[in-house]
């Protein structure tokens, strides 16, 4: 309850004098407000909704008490501008992005100065703590009804001050979004039988004309008439919303076109919500006004929140990013025995190009160049073996979790069905991408260990030099072994890496498609007279297609080829472990030792260690770009608790499914 036995509480001292909490004007029923709501606050054993509860009792059964509740209100509600609250708060401001990031960055360091007369210095007054949001969260919606409704909040025309601001607030966020409605990143993306009759244009023309029913006391059912008219037009705004960002999904978006986008979605969510106070229908819903209390409150908790810009902004990008990446992951993911070969069959060809890669990386670390172009010359390996496999449609092991994640996540995506997912087919597909892998695995594997040692001896017998010797071979054998090294924090910090070059693929990808630059590149003047126009053409096809594997591939070398460097100037326990390259590692060094006495059990601790390293190369890379997927699509799994059972239960009754594909006849059942 409220009453504590070492120190009485606000509520306490109220019940005991309430003329000592004489409300005289706005600035103590201010302090009244933040005593009042102090006492809802999470503390002691009680949960917030168990503090709102009790409040709402001792209200019902103290006249008084609820009547002081209501004054503090009214003369906060009277007496302040609602504008920039209901307008402004929570709703990405028309300035961009980037305007939008700097202008948070400086307000961490000296926050915004709110004037006094401004609704949001009592929410910031009353709500002074960033983590109030949270314990307001926890009370439940129809509590919160309850409690304004106790006030009787329940028909704001009952005070000529507050619908007044409420329908200022609606035209002014009918111009915001008809200024948006106007920018190229929209009407260019319009379907054509929009163009002309602009949505977002024409919702202001209906804004007017309810006010002017409203101005001129017109008939009752005119002006409900009338405000079903805009909440149809709001309607087919989003429409239209939601047609340009399914138009993305082929042709791209970027930062500026998704924070517009946001920028729309959020005024029109809030033009709903005043319509509902406007339009005289009777039909007022208190809970609309327990969500703009709630939002409200959020807003000004969050306002200042980098992290909560960039998932705003930035989540419907990370979202096109990954859709692209998981349209390429479908091709990673076998449902067939012939399907099933071929990808053992691309990874036994992906495996051969990566004892190349895994030969010359070791001659050239017998260049003994600066840091810097030892590191620079380790990358152009990595990146040309990288862009082989890419362009010779071969397979390497690694590259696939973070497309295959993508896919997965698309089959939670409630955005491109009408009803629940089936967490059965989920299951199957999770099964599907099991066997995959360990098909690309077993192809890359299979090829580069004993290939790898072939050349290595080929190498020896052409030279008449190993490529590595001694303690040269020994270290490559103990560099993957997972306890007298960190080669499993190393194989981690890859994954990282093939992770963020999936990322940098899928975004140049989106990066072709929004900026048309196929398109650009045909009508590109110089381009035009220098080359013929069928060539020219192949030329932008290809740019287009291409463009994001290749700078992801190229960026992928980098990583892992610059690693060392970073190691020799920091002098930090960092490098990089990849499942592939550690495998012709070790048959490198293995073929060096030849001949001499090696420890059964340290070699067995190696293979297990090159095996770690691909599944942690694997769980991480997976990982990251699964939880991106499934963020960027507003996806909870916590909604989906059942899944872990079916997969369990699914695996139990054919485990060979994720391993092996089934024959056609289990297929068909």
């Amino acid at each position: 309850m409220f009453t504590s036995k070492e120190k009485k509480t606000f509520l306490d001292t109220y019940l005991a004098d309430p003329d000592k909490f004489l409300i005289a004007d706005r600035s103590s029923g201010l302090k009244f407000l933040v005593s009042f709501f102090g006492v809802l606050r999470k503390e002691g054993a009680s949960s917030p909704q168990q503090s709102m509860e009790n409040m709402i009792g001792v209200m019902e059964q103290s006249p008084s008490l609820l009547n002081t509740v209501q004054l503090a209100l009214l003369l906060q509600l009277n007496s302040t501008d609602l504008d920039t609250a209901i307008t402004e708060s929570g709703i990405p401001l028309a300035r961009g992005f980037w305007q939008e990031f700097f202008s948070r960055c400086r307000h961490k360091l000296i926050p915004a100065l709110i004037p006094d007369n401004d609704f949001l210095y009592v929410i910031n007054t009353v709500f002074y703590r960033k983590t109030d949001c949270f314990w307001i969260a926890e009370i439940k919606r129809e509590t919160w009804i309850r409690f304004f409704d106790l006030l009787e909040i329940k028909n704001p025309e009952q005070d000529s001050h507050l619908p007044s601001h409420l329908f200022k607030s609606l035209k002014l966020l009918s111009f915001q979004v008809t200024q948006l409605g106007l920018e190229k990143e929209i009407t260019r993306y319009l379907p054509q039988a929009m163009k002309e009759t602009n949505p977002f244009i024409q919702l202001n023309y209906e804004i007017h004309e309810l006010e002017d029913l409203l101005e001129n006391h017109q008939d009752q059912k005119l002006i409900t008439e009338q405000a079903v008219q805009v909440k149809n037009m709001i309607i087919l705004c989003e429409e239209n919303l939601d047609t340009i960002n399914q138009y993305q999904s082929d042709k791209g978006t970027s930062i500026n076109q998704t924070y517009i986008a946001v920028m729309l979605k959020h005024r029109l969510d809030r033009m709903k919500l005043l319509l509902d106070t406007l339009d005289r229908d009777h039909h007022f819903d208190t809970g609309r006004l327990v969500d703009l209390f709630r939002g409200l409150v959020r807003n000004e908790n969050r306002k200042n929140s980098i992290r909560e810009l960039l998932s705003q902004g930035m989540g419907y990008l990370a979202y096109r990013i990954a859709e692209h990446k998981g349209i390429k992951g479908d091709k990673y993911i076998t449902s067939t025995p012939a399907e099933y070969r071929q990808m053992i069959g691309s990874s036994m060809w992906g495996g051969f190009i990566i004892c190349f890669i895994a030969i010359f990386k070791n001659l050239l670390t017998t260049l003994h160049w600066a840091p810097f172009w030892q590191g620079f010359v380790y990358s152009i390996n990595y990146s040309a073996g990288f862009l082989i496999i890419e362009q010779t449609h071969t397979t390497l092991a690694t590259k696939q979790p973070a497309f295959t994640a993508s896919a997965i996540a698309s089959t939670l995506d409630l955005k491109k069905q009408d009803s629940p997912p089936d967490l059965h087919d989920l299951a199957v597909t999770v099964s599907k991408v099991s066997r995959s892998q360990f098909a690309s695995f077993f192809g890359n594997l299979v090829i580069v260990f004993p290939v790898t040692f072939l050349m290595a001896w080929l190498y020896d017998f052409l030279t008449g030099t190993k490529i590595a010797g001694g303690d040269a071979a020994m270290k490559l054998l103990k560099d993957q072994h997972p306890f007298q090294s960190p080669a499993l924090l190393y194989a981690c910090f890859t994954g990282v890496f093939l992770f963020i070059s999936g990322l940098i693929s899928g975004y140049i990808q989106n990066k072709m498609y929004f900026s048309h630059i196929r398109e650009r590149l045909i009508k590109h003047p110089l381009l035009k007279v220098t080359f013929a126009s069928n060539t020219l053409q192949t030329f932008a096809r290809f740019v287009e297609k291409n463009a994001g594997a290749i700078i992801g591939n190229i960026a992928l070398g980098f990583f892992l080829g610059m690693a060392g460097v970073i190691v020799k100037i920091f002098a930090i326990p960092f490098d990089i472990r990849h499942i592939t390259i550690s495998a012709g590692n070790v048959a490198i060094g293995l073929y060096g030792l030849w001949g001499q006495h090696i420890d059964t059990s340290f070699l067995v601790w190696v293979f297990l260690g090159v095996f770690g390293i691909g599944f942690f190369n694997f769980l991480i890379s997976f990982s990251l770009a699964f939880m991106m997927a499934v963020r960027s699509r507003g996806i909870q799994l916590k909604d989906y608790p059942e899944f872990l059972g079916i997969l369990g239960r699914y695996y139990i009754r054919k485990p060979l499914h994720f391993i092996f594909p089934p024959k056609a006849t289990e297929a068909a059942e």
